[in-house]
């Protein structure tokens, strides 16, 4: 027989041979998106150390102002952020409002609303998956988004839940994944096109990923909540109580005087710091929560330098909270549960920035981790922007006077995975109007751009109650509705946004007056080592006293001209009711002093500074109207006025008086005003004025 000669084989079929099995080996490894593997990605601290594979962009459909434009155009800062579409068209025979519309492969990973006038919660909310004519979800939105029809609690939830429940935000969790396309439409026939805009107010926010071209996704299906029962109860369960087993343990405590520091070397190979936990005690509990600063480093990398009471969600009071990687105890235990990995070694210090002793005790938890190609280094920053003017520039009316604050600037490769607010309010009026701006890798516009602060950390209508949610938590809501403290905190999973080049995260100051307060920002964030961050270290912002009340910020000054505005008085002491700094259109500065609900014969004790002493001329501008009684006014404990009327059943209004010429001094100065009606409770200020007279 002859010899059977080897078959010559086309070079251009070989090519096509290799593409097409290196195609099936890679289908084989490659990893389906669906419900399941995205619930089990939510739990998974680890997963979120890792630039993702499959690589995904985040971005967000709203309802903010379309009048936003650009930051070089008017109407930047527009806030009629309700009931803005991308279009409206007719389905089935209804009449839908679009309110989100992405291709795939992707999926919505975090959906919250709220409502405000009759009927606006009342429509159909309806989820259209794959082009498919009839939609995947369908129903109220209000029981769709937080009244558990989808799944139950942390998943699907409205805050705060003392609130009233119109007043809420409502917010999904629960990742809805697709193939091809998503819709997401609103059915009501009560939304009304008047005076320029769609009414009723309908807010929304829709977070959403798009993973990269060639991803294989299990489009969602309302029959996946009845075969992943189980997972996504274990999913909110976990979300609650997480149940981890915490190895390796590390201990230091000490006594920091001023300037010292605590530090604590940890040198292994493939692990990560698992926990935190951080206790303090000193005289003034507010101020070394501030000034004790917490400052990490991951393989001689420095990724994270926050004061303790920020770091772990707590301001610069002890609020109690449990989120998904924090928690603070009434005891004034504090940890946090980020997964912090390094290759070499980790450094943890305590340092103390401020003026007294402070008392640490550190327990650090670390576990094993394996290092991979596309690991992330743990990172936080935090800087305050501290008596900042909420105007840009006074004189600038409608919305030009508001501007965006920055969180940080990211240059490098990562994912930013949260941030939180500390805000010193320093008036009884909303401070928090203003839209997150998130850019990510030279976006000229931003990718999400939101509706308001308080939508933005998941709650609604600026209220002031407090709540706390594995994602979500405002640990304290003072300053919401009046002088003090509110902090608020965002943690993201599944809405983590990726960033190969940059990100920078902002948010504007949208103040409804001009005033001043404190503004303090944290972020979260990992990244690849040979990253750039714009905020550095700030020794001397964490040193400045901290604010516990008005005049902490704004001093009770007398100026040039002899004004001081009465919601600038110094409040010392009051025995009844409730003192705050309201608005009033037709008031100076359109703000002024109130003390409500007193007491027949209680005083409201106030101080004022004169640069110079000497013989002034007095004049009060004080506040009328149905609640307003009759009051005495002493000034340095000398009455100058033995009975002033301040009642008028018809109007609210204010009026001027001349208290009289006397003889003040250099500095302090008291001012006290004695309620002395029995039945009206109310006395108002809207200025004082201090002329110079001639001896």
């Amino acid at each position: 027989m002859g010899k059977i000669k080897p078959r010559k084989i086309n070079f251009s079929f070989k090519i096509v041979l290799i593409v097409f099995i290196l195609s099936l080996f890679s289908g084989c490894n490659k990893k389906i998106i669906s419900l399941k593997t995205s619930l089990e990605e939510m739990v998974n601290k680890t997963a979120i150390t890792h630039f993702p594979k499959p690589e995904y962009s985040l971005k967000q459909f709203s309802s903010y102002d379309r009048k936003s434009i650009s930051p070089y155009k008017m109407g930047w800062f527009a806030n009629e952020d309700w009931t803005q579409f991308i279009r409206v068209e007719k389905n089935n025979g209804h009449r839908e409002f679009v309110l989100f519309d992405a291709d795939g492969p992707g999926a919505i990973v975090r959906f919250w609303m709220t409502f405000s006038g009759e009927g606006a919660s009342d429509g159909i909310l309806r989820i259209y998956i794959d082009g498919k004519k009839e939609p995947e979800i369908e129903g109220r939105p209000l029981k769709l988004l937080s009244g558990g029809v989808l799944a139950p609690a942390p998943l699907s939830t409205s805050v705060p839940p003392e609130a009233d429940y119109s007043k809420r935000g409502h917010n999904l969790y629960l990742p809805i994944p697709y193939a091809k396309h998503c819709k997401v439409t609103y059915e009501s026939d009560i939304v009304r096109f008047e005076e320029g805009i769609w009414k009723p107010s309908i807010y929304y926010n829709i977070n959403y990923r798009t993973y990269e071209r060639g991803t294989k996704i299990k489009s969602f299906s309302k029959k996946d909540l009845v075969k992943l029962k189980k997972i996504i109860k274990k999913t909110a369960s976990i979300l609650l109580n997480p149940n981890v087993k915490y190895k390796e343990k590390f201990e230091k405590s000490r006594i920091l005087l001023p300037s010292k520091k605590l530090s604590l070397n940890i040198f292994e190979k493939n692990r990560a710091i698992s926990k935190i936990q951080v206790k303090i005690d000193a005289k003034d509990i507010s101020q070394a929560l501030r000034s004790t600063v917490l400052k990490i480093s991951f393989d001689d990398h420095d990724t994270v330098w926050v004061p303790v009471g920020e770091f772990f969600g707590s301001g610069y009071e002890i609020r109690p909270s449990k989120t998904w990687y924090t928690r603070v105890g009434k005891e004034g235990l504090m940890e946090a549960t980020w997964l912090m990995p390094f290759k070499r070694q980790a450094k943890v210090w305590l340092i103390n920035y401020g003026e007294q002793k402070v008392k640490i005790n550190l327990n650090v938890f670390t576990s094993k981790y394996k290092w991979k190609k596309n690991s992330l280094y743990f990172g936080a920053s935090w800087h305050e922007y501290h008596g900042v003017s909420t105007a840009s520039k006074p004189d600038l009316d409608n919305d030009e006077w508001h501007y965006d604050l920055n969180y940080v600037e990211l240059k490098g490769k990562g994912v930013y995975v949260g941030d939180s607010i500390t805000v010193f309010n320093t008036v009884g009026i909303w401070w928090g109007e203003g839209d997150e701006k998130i850019y990510v890798d030279g976006e000229k516009f931003p990718s999400s751009f939101g509706t308001g602060t308080e939508d933005y950390y998941g709650y609604a209508w600026c209220r002031p109650e407090e709540f706390t949610h594995p994602f979500i938590a405002q640990p304290s809501g003072e300053g919401n509705d009046s002088v003090g403290m509110t902090v608020n905190l965002r943690y993201r999973s599944l809405d983590a946004i990726p960033f190969k080049e940059k990100i920078s995260s902002n948010i504007e100051l949208w103040h409804w007056v001009k005033t001043r307060l404190n503004y303090a920002m944290t972020a979260f964030w990992y990244v690849k080592d040979g990253f750039k961050s714009n905020i550095s270290p700030g020794p001397e912002l964490v040193k400045l006293p901290v604010a516990h009340k008005r005049s902490d910020i704004i001093k009770p000054l007398v100026y040039e001209d002899g004004k001081l505005e009465g919601e600038d008085l110094e409040v010392v002491s009051f025995a009844s009711g409730e003192v705050n700094i309201k608005y009033g259109g037709n008031m100076s500065g359109k703000l002024f002093l109130l003390w409500k609900d007193a007491k027949e014969g209680d005083e409201l004790r106030t101080k004022f500074i004169l640069n110079r002493g000497g013989k002034y001329k007095v004049l009060a501008r004080l506040v009328k109207g149905q609640d307003y009684g009759k009051i005495r006014i002493r000034i340095n404990g000398k009455i100058i006025l033995n009975s002033i009327n301040c009642f008028d059943k018809n109007k609210t209004g204010n009026f001027s008086i001349l208290l009289g010429t006397y003889n003040l001094k250099k500095g302090e100065n008291s001012l006290i005003f004695e309620l002395l009606s029995d039945k009206l409770k109310s006395i108002g200020v809207d200025y004082i004025k201090f002329l110079k007279a001639n001896n």
